[in-house]
This record gives C-alpha cells, sequence and structure tokens, in this order.
C-alpha cells in the first residue's frame, strides 16, 4: 500500500488551514507529496457546503460578528456544520489513484475509522441511511464529514465532536437536519477525553486502514 503521511496542525484558523489543504492538494497532483492525513482543530466557526445556504443560519450576522465567528462558504459536500476547539478535525488529502477510484468507498472508510475509534472508547455507533457521518442510536450525529474530490485528491474531511462545547450548534441547523440531534465523546460518556491519546488512536487507525 502507498505510504501516508500524518501532520499535527493544533489549533489553526480555518482560512489558514484551507489555504494549506489547497497547496497540498497541488503538490499531491504534481507528485511531490505522498497522501497526508492532518489532525487539527479550529477557532470558533461555521462552514457551509454546496448543499448548504445561510437559510440554515439561526442567528444574525451581528450576534455572530460578535462572538467572533465567521461563515464561510467552501468547496466541500454537505451542508453548514460548526468547528470549535475541543472539536478533532482531519482531512485526508489523499490520492485516490493509489488507493481506490471511488469517492463513497472513501467516505464510508472515514466512518469505518470513525466508528472503530469511537469503539475503543466504549461508544458504539453507526451510520443513518442515506445520511453521511457518524450516529448514535440513529438520533445523534457525533462526527460530520464533507469532502471534495479534484483529480482524484481528496480535502477537507471529518469533524468529530470530542471535548468541544455543543451550544454552537444552537446557532445552526446542523448539516440541514433538523430532527436530529448533535452529541461528543464527552456527552457519551460524561467524562473529558484525552486528545492526544485519541489523536494516537486515529493515527494508528488510519495508518492500519490505508
Amino acid at each position: 500500500m502507498p505510504k501516508i503521511l500524518i501532520e499535527d496542525w493544533s489549533l489553526i484558523p480555518f482560512r489558514e488551514a484551507w489555504s494549506k489543504q489547497e497547496q497540498y492538494v497541488r503538490e499531491i497532483q504534481q507528485g511531490l507529496r505522498p497522501s497526508t492525513l492532518i489532525l487539527c482543530e479550529h477557532p470558533a466557526v461555521l462552514t457551509i457546503g454546496r448543499e448548504g445556504g445561510e437559510q440554515n443560519v439561526k442567528v444574525d450576522s451581528s450576534m455572530l460578528a460578535m462572538q467572533g465567528i465567521d461563515v464561510i462558504p467552501i468547496n466541500r459536500g454537505g451542508d453548514i456544520t460548526a468547528h470549535n476547539p475541543g472539536q478533532l478535525i482531519g482531512y485526508p488529502l489523499f490520492n485516490l489513484s493509489e488507493f481506490r477510484e471511488d469517492l463513497h468507498w472513501f467516505l464510508r472508510s472515514i466512518e469505518d475509522i470513525i466508528m472503530q475509534v469511537l469503539a475503543e472508547y466504549g461508544i458504539a455507533s453507526g451510520r443513518l441511511e442515506g445520511k453521511t457521518g457518524v450516529w448514535i442510536q440513529e438520533e445523534r450525529k457525533i462526527c460530520a464529514i464533507g469532502m471534495h474530490c479534484s483529480r482524484w485528491v481528496t480535502s477537507h474531511g471529518f469533524a468529530l465532536n470530542v471535548n468541544n462545547d455543543l451550544s454552537i450548534f444552537d446557532m445552526i441547523i446542523p448539516c440541514g437536519i433538523p430532527d436530529k440531534e448533535v452529541t461528543s465523546m464527552k456527552s457519551e460518556l460524561q467524562q473529558t477525553i484525552n486528545m492526544e491519546d485519541l489523536k494516537e488512536k486515529c493515527r494508528k487507525a488510519y495508518s492500519e486502514y490505508f
């Protein structure tokens, strides 16, 4: 199997991370860099994918501005979601031509890895028919996934709620789904998760899977 690199960008503003992703994608497309998994966290921000719109923002722009929260339309699939510290972001920038030229397979693979990592913490999770992401009892979304793919190189990725403040999701209709809840590992286990331990489990899972 091809070699993958794994980098930790720690807490990084979303726009900066997006710009670095685009640079890495160009390098991967040119054969200058192997497939790379980025792990990081973002300051509070709302992002809207290609299937979304600002109609799913429930508060006015002045309230968001007071809290320093930007609303950023981006080129991934999916609708609106929120990022904030304590949420683990994973950006798998992979050349699918070296693995399998099938974006649906890749999305399911990311779900498989997240479910495997959650199981290590005793959290049973699964899929919701017709929806991308990882769910608890088909009612509570714990991990959102949205990808972009250009010339078979992927960008964007997953957002796993770990210790983050979930009240940010009250500002939106998460993923444009009004009748489902959002949860986190901390909420499910009633204890704070060690983020470095979690990152190590993700690194191990990705390395073994790919």
